[in-house]
């Protein structure tokens, strides 16, 4: 058993592991662009962060009346997702710190994430983080995507570990959300700041209102340790 008892910890990929979203918002440019849909924009890009591709892709069908079916979108975008994928994805250093560390104390440690389990391959092999990072759960795998529970409920069952005993890392507020309804703790840094205030986030035991730069992985590691030990936030 780690130095942390049964705690188990669940990071969602895009924007929490590795800043993803700006590859996913050019590739999303580029898909729409081959299907005649100009002019998407960041904001654009904004509304789907936190949600699965599938569900991206099912929404662009409805709001750009496309015909093309959601299966050959999702591939379109997954093909030109991973071309830019492989060629960097930053990994947030504190992350990377905050991974290790765990790995060096033993912890059980999956990834849960919307994206494909080919992307999310691409991205931990690219980045070096499969080392550590063995289970992986994609929402692909599971009746339904975040703010659904399914993909951390999946994580936990891979990881042999009750949801109770897991902390999940999430970026967004869907994300927040599944966490909660998974009846996990949630450690929470909004990728978009000015998202902050979000119903969803209330519902995290730890909320770093200011994002990636407010996070290190001492600060994290220790308040895992003090809440495991009092049993609360």
């Amino acid at each position: 058993m780690s130095t942390l008892g049964t705690t188990a910890v669940v990071f969602d990929l895009d924007g929490t592991l590795v800043d993803s979203e700006p590859n996913y918002y050019e590739a999303s440019r580029q898909t729409l662009a081959a299907y005649g849909v100009t002019g998407f924009t960041w904001a654009d890009q904004e509304e789907s962060v936190g949600i699965s591709t599938r569900e991206t892709v099912t929404l662009w069908r409805e709001r750009y009346g496309l015909s093309a079916p959601v299966e050959e979108l999702l591939a379109e975008k997954n093909r030109r997702y991973l071309e830019l994928a492989r060629t960097a994805t930053p990994v947030y250093p504190e992350m990377r710190k905050f991974v290790e560390l765990l790995a060096g104390e033993g912890v059980p440690m999956a990834v849960a994430s919307g994206s494909s389990l080919r992307a999310i391959g691409t991205i931990l092999a690219g980045t070096g983080l499969d080392a550590y990072l063995r289970t992986v759960v994609s929402s692909d795998e599971v009746a339904r995507g975040k703010p659904a529970p399914d993909v951390f409920l999946e994580a936990a069952h891979r990881l042999g570990a009750a949801p109770a005993d897991c902390v999940v890392l999430e970026d967004a507020a869907p994300g927040s959300a599944a966490a909660h309804a998974a009846g996990m703790r949630c450690i929470a840094i909004p990728y978009l700041t000015t998202q902050a205030d979000a119903p969803e986030f209330t519902t995290a035991e730890l909320l770093l209102r200011g994002g990636q730069p407010e996070f290190t992985a001492r600060a994290t590691y220790d308040w895992l340790v003090r809440t495991a030990r009092s049993g609360k936030p």
